[in-house]
């Protein structure tokens, strides 16, 4: 097996990545849109879904539903991901969204209100499930599938995509369906460009750390105080770094999770926080993926 591995990165000296208004610091937020992808026998699983779900310790019924589990990713689309939204057009934030494509197919409403309010659609793939255990031909149909739902909901196609459990197969798959860019990485603060399938590759850093996953189970963020002094310390930790290296800081939100009550105060604390620096660029990912394709075309540093 080739070892095809990138330990080796930027090093000591990243280049500089230009943002608009000497920015010290781009950062993207990322507000998710799974329910109905997730896991569900009248999806046609053979189990319930046990991941992100926030409950704690509830495993999967297998052969079975679990309806509490359900309600929680309904609540994101009924009333969390609304709540997410106005505080964002409060504030004038245009942001990444991760569609799902079975979600979108069941509620386009809400994908369309994306577009609507100037936020970019991203595909989220047409699952919200682990594709490490879904066959290569089947991964391949879900992409395009995926694909398909968003552009016939919304009319405009995604530009990038964040599968989020991907497979050995899912960047190449990705390459050959055409998208500008992936953001299934967590292994730099700048993007980066790869060669996948003999072709140059645009690849944005995400994060699993300024990510509201940790309120699952409760077993890292208990409250909103808790992430809103995380994201501010991360924030605050890159901005000072941006000011002689500018950096990304993706920052990762979901509708059932953020978009509860205690949660959404600590976030909406931090979304000031955050507003009051100069210098922060807030862009979506295809903003970032336009720019860096300009400024640091491949082969630059390759």
């Amino acid at each position: 097996m080739k070892n095809d591995r990138g330990l080796v990165g930027y090093g000591r000296n990243p280049p500089d990545p230009e943002w608009p208004g000497d920015a010290f610091l781009a950062v993207q937020f990322v507000l998710a849109f799974e329910t109905g992808g997730e896991r569900s026998l009248v999806h046609g699983d053979d189990r319930s879904e046990d991941v992100l779900t926030d409950l704690y310790a509830s495993p999967s019924v297998i052969g079975g539903r679990n309806i509490m589990v359900e309600s929680i990713f309904e609540y994101g689309s009924r009333v969390g991901a609304w709540r997410l939204l106005r505080l964002f057009a409060e504030r004038n934030i245009r942001v990444s969204t991760l569609c799902v494509g079975q979600s979108v197919e069941q509620y386009p409403e809400m994908a369309r209100t994306f577009v609507a309010e100037g936020h970019e659609v991203m595909s989220h793939g047409w699952r919200w499930i682990d594709y490490n255990m879904v066959p290569e031909d089947v991964e391949r149909d879900h992409i395009k599938r995926a694909v398909d739902a968003i552009t016939q909901a919304t009319g405009v196609a995604p530009a990038g995509t964040l599968t989020g459990r991907p497979s050995p197969n899912t960047r190449h798959l990705n390459v050959a369906q055409g998208f500008a860019y992936d953001q299934d990485c967590l292994n730099d603060e700048l993007p980066q460009w790869m060669v996948v399938a003999d072709r140059p590759h645009l690849v944005l850093p995400y994060s699993m750390e300024t990510n509201d996953n940790a309120f699952s189970g409760r077993q890292g963020f208990a409250t909103g105080e808790q992430f809103y002094t995380y994201l501010c310390e991360a924030f605050d930790f890159l901005y000072k770094e941006g000011k002689k290296q500018p950096r990304m800081m993706s920052i990762a939100v979901h509708d059932r999770l953020t978009g509860r009550p205690g949660r959404a105060s600590g976030f909406e604390r931090f979304l000031d926080h955050l507003m009051a620096h100069p210098r922060v660029w807030i862009a979506r990912g295809f903003d970032i993926a336009n720019h860096w394709r300009e400024r640091h075309p491949f082969g630059e540093r390759s």
